[in-house]
């Protein structure tokens, strides 16, 4: 119980921060916004926008809590982390009350893209909207606390230029542009390595308002397995002595 309130403080804490910077939010989902504005009627005459939105989505995930860690770099580098430390609060706590707010965050920003998505010609049912949100926001958790570990374990400067140029390739593979289905063996085979590609391809079947499928299954599957890896990473981390 003193694990949730504590939890619930630091949530509501980096909630209140987040909604004071509305730009940020807004920052967050601008280049995918661009991509649906400029690229997507494009794309409609040769896919649909059942197909686009999803990958629009996972480089929201990606390029927002993908780079959370810019906020713990920020803490760590004005003693704000440390003062945190010495308080009786659980480390855990301190990550999970951090990630849930980069995920809530990540979740107006995909409402959002959703919304314009509908404005454009969109037609996702309901059911698998929702579905597919609850979706962003496991993604969210695990890509917010893997984000915070990378950034406490390496040289602060390098966080930006390390993990920006990790996202790219990562984007690329999951096929949210371009099926992966068109691409060479040896690229699809890759691209099967990553877990945003399965991520991807339950959201569209979801969009597609396809519910009990292999596809999907897989999909929530893997998205429930990268959450807990992730957070087992980013809670050892918090809890080393040094981290």
């Amino acid at each position: 119980m003193r694990v949730l309130r504590e939890t619930w403080l630091i949530f509501r804490h980096n909630v209140r921060i987040s909604l004071r910077q509305k730009a940020g939010i807004v920052f967050g989902v601008l280049q995918p916004m661009l991509y649906l504005v400029l690229f997507g009627p494009l794309f409609a005459t040769i896919g649909t926008w059942e197909t686009l939105i999803p990958g629009l989505l996972v480089q929201v995930g990606l390029f927002s809590a993908g780079l959370a860690g810019f906020g713990i770099v920020f803490d760590l580098q004005s003693g704000v982390l440390e003062r945190l430390r010495v308080t009786p609060a659980h480390r855990i706590s301190l990550l999970l009350g951090r990630v849930l707010s980069n995920s809530l965050t990540l979740l107006i920003q995909s409402i959002l893209l959703i919304a314009v998505g509908y404005a454009f010609g969109l037609r996702a049912a309901l059911p698998g909207v929702v579905l597919a949100l609850l979706m962003m926001t496991l993604l969210g958790v695990s890509l917010a606390a893997l984000s915070n570990a990378i950034a406490l374990t390496m040289n602060p400067d390098a966080f930006a230029p390390v993990m920006s140029t990790a996202i790219v390739p990562l984007l690329l593979l999951s096929g949210a542009f371009l099926p992966m289905s068109m691409a060479p063996a040896w690229l699809d085979a890759l691209s099967r390595a990553t877990p945003f590609r399965y991520v991807l391809e339950a959201m569209r079947e979801l969009f597609a308002g396809h519910y009990a499928t292999w596809t999907v299954g897989v999909g929530v599957a893997v998205t429930v397995a990268l959450s807990v890896v992730c957070v087992m990473v980013g809670t050892r981390v918090f809890n080393r002595e040094n981290a």
